[in-house]
């Protein structure tokens, strides 16, 4: 490739990147903008992290940086941990790897061999820390093997890991550009590429990264009632009149708030609203057909009867991949209803947001330019390291005019730069981790292509285990149909229950199928994949696919594991 210059380098490996070459920055910027990107020179940075034997066992932290002296035993240390998580990168991808190497609570808790939880006042020395960070991972879970399936996120992303790295080491907040400056500015770019995705007019709107997609969600709620009630922000939810009691069962009180979200969608938003003091009995459930999409009829019947009721509709939560059955809602009908009935519309696109990296697969969230917010977790469908989670909203300014507090001793108006940069007071928290970078460099390093590629590679995988099973021998699909998002769930029927008439003792038993297969494939450690009931429907496997390093192979993999461990069930 050109970017690397002439041929006279042997191999990519044995190369010096210019930044870590001492040369100044206006040179550095003269070396970027030149074809002969990299320098095969080693000897610089082969003198300055040379591996020496070093006997840690007489080293403590007090040993390290800024102690005097710190330097040389601060490299040594680190090269030590960096050897620990590259020997664990590698035996990720390695398939004769374990997931993981299963034990009980108790029996960490007592201690394995040499790795100790308990807390001591003395310190410990850096040998033994050693030991802590290998044997954490060594008795964690895998959750970047190609056959790990148990979680909406999954995988392990290099370059992103790189970007965590790097987070880690400039441990900053994100609340000012004062002390965050480039990641401020990454955040607001990434943020705005995000709206034009969803298709807001040149990105317009706000946003920003927050701990999870159930923060995210919460935001949107508190978002729709400071829109609707801005004073409840000051005064309570007493500075809305119809909510002077908001117990739905006493039939005497006056007006209640309501939120709507269907039956399959994530707790998070009944979460929302025990937090923020609407009550969970004043979210009300939505029907959903067979395969978990909201009934648009249902939501408008029960808009009305609300009102019947004296309630006052406020918010409708559409889920754009749900996380059992990976459905998507009707949108553009729910927002119909929700623009007839002036209702703040939210999507949850937590997990199905990705898709809208996807010209194949965008299609499944037509209308959510029609939505008033909208959460996308990178870290769940784009393969992004934990956490990395936005809440977008359309309507500029209305994130500050909700959670801003002026808090004069961070957030001074007479600074040298232009201190709309600053996103703390749209926040709810202070202190906010800085979530932005591995995301960004990911996406420099794939590209929107790249994201597309995963995305559509991941749904050709769970639509390559649909055929697979559809009409096998032992399976049963918990509903008809090729499935809208990656999720693919089914039952495996043991061969002791093929023959059984379907009733109370074919149910009671093979709700215990699924259970019993996952805690062999635990013991085992070979690979796992999650299971729940789900309304009337007894225990049933839902697979995944999220994971950018999973194959075919691995799909068939799953399939031989589950009919091993259950065929004697």
């Amino acid at each position: 490739m050109e970017m690397f210059g002439d041929n006279s380098c042997p191999s990519p490996c044995n190369t010096l990147g210019f930044l870590q070459k001492n040369n100044s920055l206006e040179e550095k910027g003269r070396l970027a903008g030149q074809k002969n990107l990299l320098s095969c020179d080693n000897s610089d940075r082969d003198a300055r992290f040379r591996r020496t034997e070093t006997d840690f066992s007489n080293l403590f932290a007090r040993d390290l940086l800024p102690a005097k002296n710190g330097e040389e035993p601060t490299i040594q240390f680190l090269l030590e941990v960096v050897d620990i998580l590259t020997n664990y990168v590698k035996k990720t991808f390695d398939r004769s790897t374990k997931v993981l190497d299963f034990h009980h609570p108790h029996q960490l808790l007592e201690g394995m061999e040499g790795f100790n939880l308990e807390l001591s006042d003395q310190p410990e020395s850096l040998e033994q820390i050693l030991v802590d960070c290998r044997d954490t991972l060594k008795y964690g879970v895998r959750t970047g093997h190609p056959r790990f399936f148990n979680q909406l996120s999954s995988g392990l992303d290099i370059i992103g890991l790189a970007g965590e790295w790097l987070t880690s080491t400039a441990n900053t907040n994100m609340f000012t550009y004062e002390i965050a400056p480039v990641f401020v500015l990454m955040e607001q770019l990434t943020l705005k590429k995000m709206r034009e995705m969803i298709g807001w007019p040149s990105g317009e709107g706000d946003g920003l990264f927050s701990p999870g997609g159930a923060i995210s969600n919460m935001y949107s709620v508190m978002i729709a009632r400071y829109k609707y009630f801005p004073e409840v922000k000051t005064k309570g939810m007493s500075a809305a009149p119809r909510l002077v009691l908001f117990t739905s069962e006493h039939k005497s009180c006056s007006n209640q708030l309501s939120l709507f979200e269907s039956r399959t969608c994530h707790y998070s938003i009944k979460k929302a609203g025990a937090a923020l003091g609407f009550g969970t009995e004043n979210v009300i459930l939505l029907s959903t057909d067979e395969r978990g999409r909201v009934i648009p009829a249902d939501l408008e019947a029960k808009i009305i009867d609300a009102k019947q009721k004296g309630y006052v509709p406020l918010f409708v939560n559409a889920t754009a991949g749900s996380t059992v059955y990976g459905a998507f809602d009707p949108i553009n009908e729910i927002a119909d209803i929700c623009e007839k009935y002036n209702l703040w519309l939210h999507v949850d696109g937590a997990w199905g947001g990705g898709l809208l990296m996807s010209r194949k697969h965008r299609h499944k969230l037509s209308g959510i330019e029609r939505a008033n917010s909208v959460t996308w977790n990178p870290h769940k469908m784009m393969g992004v390291p934990l956490q990395c989670s936005a809440i977008l909203v359309r309507e500029k300014g209305i994130l500050a005019g909700c959670n801003s507090m002026c808090a004069g001793y961070l957030f001074q108006p007479d600074k040298q730069y232009d201190v709309t940069y600053d996103t703390g007071d749209k926040a709810i928290q202070c202190g906010r981790h800085v979530d932005i970078f591995k995301f960004w460099l990911m996406w420099k390093a794939k590209g929107t292509i790249g994201f597309e590629q995963h995305i559509d590679k991941c749904l050709d995988l769970s639509q390559y285990l649909y055929n697979k099973i559809k009409n096998r021998e032992g399976y049963e699909m918990v509903f008809d149909g090729v499935p809208q998002h990656t999720n693919v769930c089914f039952w495996y029927i043991p061969p002791s229950l093929r023959g059984m008439p379907h009733g109370d003792e074919r149910r009671e038993k093979l709700h215990r199928v699924a259970p019993k297969i996952k805690a062999m494939m635990m013991e085992s450690g070979t690979t796992m994949v999650g299971y729940q009931p789900q309304g009337n429907k007894v225990n049933f496997f839902r697979m995944v696919v999220s994971n950018p390093a999973a194959t075919q192979s691995d799909i068939d993999f799953l399939i031989d594991e589950i009919e091993r461990l259950g065929h004697d069930l």
